[in-house]
Parts: structure tokens; C-alpha cells; sequence
């Protein structure tokens, strides 16, 4: 399984508007995100750091549904 990158909160939130999520808010340095499928609606909140840490990415990546290669794709970086 390849490494989680290193990556900013804008980062995230532009690769997860590519997977069809929509900012529904934001409050302070916190952005809210969403995205309805089929039959599950898929909520997380991304903070706006410049270096988001390990175990808020896979938190996020977690309440997304999504998995690291996914992100990989998302980002178009090279697995390490």
C-alpha cells in the first residue's frame, strides 16, 4: 500500500471536488464538504492547514469513502 502524501487542507478539498464532492460551508479555517450517491450521503470537514497530518488524512479519507490510491489518482501524483 503505497504512502499518504503531504498535502495542504486545499489540496484535499480540490481533489475531493473532483470525486463530486460540494463545499456546503465553511466556518473559520474548517470547510465542510458533501456528496450524496446513490444511497449514501458521504460528509467530512477538511481543515485549511498547510500540512494536513497522517491520521486526519486517513480520518478524512475514511468518512469519504474513499481509499489511498483513489487519492492518488485524484491528486494525479506518482505513487512512492
Amino acid at each position: 500500500m503505497p504512502k499518504l502524501p503531504i498535502i495542504s487542507g486545499k489540496e484535499l478539498i480540490a481533489a475531493l471536488k473532483k470525486a463530486g464532492f460540494v463545499e456546503v460551508r465553511q466556518k473559520g479555517s474548517h470547510v465542510s464538504l458533501q456528496k450524496v450517491a446513490s444511497e449514501k450521503a458521504y460528509r467530512t470537514v477538511v481543515p485549511l492547514h498547510n500540512e494536513l497530518s497522517k491520521g486526519t488524512l486517513l480520518d478524512i479519507l475514511q468518512q469519504t469513502g474513499l481509499d489511498r490510491d483513489d487519492l492518488f489518482k485524484l491528486l494525479d501524483k506518482k505513487q512512492k
